[in-house]
């Protein structure tokens, strides 16, 4: 029986709450699994995909950074967006990456941001893409 409960936020809405066994998340320095009884944690999302294991079966999302908390057998997930795999628009995506890496950056902070728009098209992309049909 699934222990874990999953909350996952959006700025619209809340984009997900069921229960697992099992979830991986991106974050910003590589994957994090949680199971059962993991211990209390705060940490900041990378871009990439978050499985979602209950009963066998895989739930996936592509999540767009932000931050997660864990505590008392519940994930709480606040993020930019959290997307099916099938719903990404690999073809603005891909635009996004290619606007992205033509992009001028002559400051630290407009260099940051251009990382930033990279990583997160690259992602979804290879998100997409691992699922594609």
């Amino acid at each position: 029986m699934p222990s874990i409960q999953c909350i996952v936020v959006t700025p619209e809405k809340t984009a997900l709450e069921t229960t697992a066994d099992f979830i991986a998340l991106p974050l910003a320095d590589g994957e994090m699994g949680i199971g059962e009884n993991h211990a209390p944690v705060i940490g900041r999302l990378g871009y990439g995909e978050m499985r979602i294991v209950s009963g066998g079966q895989t739930e996936r999302l592509y999540v767009d950074g932000g931050f997660v908390q864990i505590a008392d057998n519940v994930v709480s997930i606040l993020t930019g967006k959290a997307i099916p795999p099938g719903d990404i628009d690999v073809d603005q995506a891909e635009k996004q990456l290619e606007e992205a890496s033509k992009a001028v950056a002559p400051t630290d902070e407009l260099a940051a941001i251009k990382t930033r728009n990279i990583e997160q098209a690259r992602n979804q992309i290879r998100t997409a893409k691992r699922f594609a049909n």
